[in-house]
């Protein structure tokens, strides 16, 4: 087993681990913490999830990197090196509502390049895998849509619009619903970004610069479906990106065009 497909694997089976953790607490009255808002929400079930996923990869990476959500992990990815990004729970917010759209996310990236990912979707029976063979869902390979009438696309916007940032994010979703066919909503970037990566959706997008743990496994999902992913000028995206816009490619220009209509104080 080569280096890149040993990576592969152990993202798959962290995530697994994790999310079968995470699921565990899962509708289970957990207490609910908040960080540094009042929709920055945190339980035991993200640490403990997050330890497991850890202990996986230590086991056969002892020495790498690793970004994550929660705890003392590193918040920024290596420019050099192995380094592993991981989100215990990505869409906290629902999972303590009691929603099923939340995600345990492991991407292993080499010198800030992704490549390998998982997205376990436990209380969906819904599993993400890119590796160098291309993206699965459950195993079969998937690919983005092939629709290039925006009138006929779904968009969604991806991140959270902080309380001090609610016209960008109502300007946003009108920039979205004058553009395309529909829009949706879920809380969880990450199932998002898979979403696209398999055609449920044409395109997502924020003017935000968004957290690796959030996006680098999305779109590592998305590229290797055929998708594309850039900043808010159309330059190829990277963890350290300022927005984030992601679509089949087809759709990109009018999903660029719609998140440079956010305002900006």
């Amino acid at each position: 087993m080569d280096d890149l497909t040993r990576r592969a694997e152990v993202a798959e089976r962290a995530a697994r681990a994790g999310g079968e953790l995470a699921l565990s607490r899962f509708r289970d009255d957990i207490a609910v913490e908040t960080k540094d808002g009042k929709t920055d929400v945190v339980t035991q079930a993200d640490r403990d999830a997050q330890s497991e996923v850890i202990e996986v990869i230590r086991e056969e990476f002892p020495d790498d990197a690793i970004v994550g959500e929660e705890e003392d992990e590193l918040k920024e990815v290596p420019e050099e090196g192995p380094a592993w990004v991981i989100d215990p729970i990505d869409g906290t917010n629902n999972f303590v509502r009691d929603i099923r759209v939340w995600a345990t996310s492991v991407a292993a990236t080499i010198d800030g390049e992704p490549v390998a990912a998982t997205n376990a979707m436990p209380a969906l029976d819904d599993y993400y895998v890119a590796d160098s063979e291309g993206t699965r869902l459950n195993g079969e390979p998937v690919s983005v849509s092939d629709r290039t009438d925006p009138e006929t696309a779904t968009v969604s916007p991806t991140l959270w619009w902080d309380f001090d940032h609610r016209e960008d994010y109502a300007d946003a979703v009108r920039a979205i619903v004058e553009r395309f066919g529909d829009m949706r909503r879920f809380g969880c970037a990450q199932a998002t970004l898979g979403m696209v990566a398999t055609g449920a959706l044409d395109g997502t997008l924020s003017d935000i610069r968004p957290n690796p743990w959030d996006t680098v496994a999305g779109v590592h999902l998305v590229r290797n479906a055929g998708g594309k992913a850039t900043d808010v000028e159309g330059e190829r995206w990277r963890h350290d990106s300022q927005g984030l816009v992601v679509s089949n490619g087809r759709v990109h220009e009018s999903v660029l065009e719609a998140v440079r209509a956010v305002s900006h104080p």
